[in-house]
């Protein structure tokens, strides 16, 4: 994600190179990543933090609160923690960062990495609207993005986060029925990614009711209006609805963890 979130700062030219600093434990990958963007790597942790305005956190949430601790000292006194940790709340990171610090939570998803991504942007109350605008725009350099209040996080992990895994498994199984119809794989996974994609676009760029759009496919009498049936009758959207529910819970029992 560390990686999205570079190349979408530079290819968008949003921000120089020279402008952009980078750490990774692995010197090996720190390097690949400074050469690859022209950025400049850090040779320490500590040594990003004292040089960023805005500090973005990109590791595992087992570990993130242990590395703020230890920069929480090198920080400049109004830079911006972007911490993309899910499951680590607000108040946990201003725990080990200091409640007077200026901290944003961010959920960005897998798709990301192809600038087709979705963030939801969280601050905390002392960060100033244009520093929420900023990272807002950073995020849009590879996807979409959009503020939301902390207590939707969990929403935002079903409907977002881990959604694209939902959707993965669509594209699969239709593939799948297509291949048992005759179609070579490769090309029955490029039709049926095309089609969810497509659809996709057609909902954020119509503005209407996906339900208006799937109406409009259904001919009467058709082959379409079949294939709702026997979804219907298979509890299609219940079964969605339900997953993501277990998914939500899953978010919240994490989170109090």
């Amino acid at each position: 994600m560390a990686k999205a979130i570079i190349g979408g700062l530079v290819n968008s030219g949003q921000i120089a190179p020279s402008a952009i600093w980078v750490y990774d434990r692995k010197a090996e990958t720190n390097q690949a990543l400074a050469k690859q963007y022209g950025i400049n790597a850090a040779e320490s942790a500590e040594a990003l933090a004292r040089e960023v305005d805005i500090l973005f956190g990109a590791v595992k949430p087992n570990v993130i609160l242990k590395v703020l601790k230890d920069l929480a000292g090198q920080l400049k006194k109004e830079a911006l923690l972007v911490s993309i940790a899910a499951g680590v709340t607000l108040d946990s990171l201003a725990s080990v960062l200091g409640h007077d610090r200026k901290i944003i939570r961010a959920m960005p998803n897998t798709p990301s990495l192809v600038s087709e991504g979705m963030t939801s942007v969280t601050p905390n109350v002392l960060v100033e609207p244009q520093e929420t605008d900023e990272v807002v725009a950073i995020f849009e350099c590879f996807g979409k993005a959009a503020v939301v209040n902390e207590y939707l996080i969990h929403s935002v992990v079903g409907v977002s986060g881990s959604a694209p895994a939902y959707v993965f498994m669509f594209i699969e199984a239709m593939a799948d029925a297509a291949v048992l119809g005759g179609m070579p794989r490769a090309q029955a996974y490029e039709f049926a990614a095309q089609a969810v994609k497509g659809s996709a676009q057609m909902v954020l760029e119509t503005g209407r009711h996906p339900g208006e759009l799937k109406d409009m496919v259904c001919s009467p009498g058709g082959t379409t209006i079949e294939a709702v049936k026997v979804l219907e009758e298979k509890g299609f959207r219940a079964a969605v609805i339900e997953a993501m529910q277990q998914c939500m819970a899953k978010s919240e029992k994490l989170s109090r963890s």
